[in-house]
């Protein structure tokens, strides 16, 4: 599935149980930004929809002159 594609799912369609839980994503802080990004797409499943205890989350971008992929970037640098 593209970024595109996972942020388009609407979360109130989505099983809960098929969700991950973001308390379950351990990055390590120690390796490059370009592979702690790996490691929690990898992990997310989905960056744009998760959950967060009991609330599920849906991330989503204004329409700017910035790029989607720099905005997750941008989000996901602070990780």
């Amino acid at each position: 599935m593209t970024l595109e594609e996972m942020s388009a799912i609407d979360p109130r369609k989505m099983d809960m149980l098929k969700l991950v839980q973001l308390d379950t994503v351990h990055i390590d802080s120690h390796i490059a930004q370009n592979k702690r990004c790996q490691q929690f797409i990898e992990q997310i499943k989905n960056p744009y929809c998760y959950m967060d205890g009991k609330v599920k989350v849906k991330i989503s971008f204004t329409d700017t002159e910035r790029s989607m992929d720099d905005c997750v970037r941008s989000y996901l640098s602070g990780i």
